[in-house]
């Protein structure tokens, strides 16, 4: 199947719905056979969708820089476990390693990485799918915001239309495999 890379954050004080959530999202990519791409850390949201992949026998790549691994956050139980110079390496890498994106609720360091991704593909530079989970309404204040760049003309109607926005995970990953067939 494919390589998923799931954006997410790494965060140690999250509510316990939103590490539940990247549990079931690492367990419902590896069930349907995908493996995991991810940041490469051990903590958080980040920490749990690898674990879920793993609870549910599937394969975990992590990408994480030097910096983190100094830090004594990496995933060390990843499968493969990839250690790059830095923070825009590792946002390459991820990239040239998955063969599709999926966003869970995060911060800035999500954004980011959503916002590498998907730039580059609004580029052309890739034609990967990408998808955003909105549980709970977390991601409609940025939708919104997004909708009115692209009613003033600073994003293109089609460039929003390349970001797939699902309301729950089933959701997410069926409009993921859809795209991946």
């Amino acid at each position: 199947m494919a390589n998923v890379c799931v954006f997410c954050a790494s965060s140690r004080t999250l509510d316990a719905r939103w590490l539940d959530l990247a549990t079931e999202t690492g367990a419902a990519l590896a069930r349907r056979g995908h493996t995991l791409v991810s940041g490469g850390g051990c903590v958080g949201m980040m920490g749990a969708v690898a674990d879920g992949a793993r609870a549910a026998g599937g394969r975990t790549l992590g990408v994480i820089p030097q910096a983190l691994v100094d830090l004594e956050v990496a995933d060390l139980a990843s499968d493969e476990l990839l250690v790059t110079d830095g923070m825009a390496s590792r946002k390459t890498l991820m990239i040239d390693k998955s063969d599709a994106f999926v966003a869970l609720p995060g911060g800035l360091g999500t954004l980011d990485e959503l916002f590498e991704v998907w730039t580059t593909a609004t580029l052309a530079m890739h034609a990967k799918p990408m998808v955003l989970v909105d549980a709970d309404g977390f991601y409609r204040p940025l939708l919104d915001w997004l909708r009115t760049l692209a009613d003033q003309h600073f994003l293109k109607p089609a460039g929003l239309d390349l970001l797939l926005v699902a309301d729950t995970l089933p959701e997410a990953l069926d409009l993921l495999d859809a795209r991946l067939i």
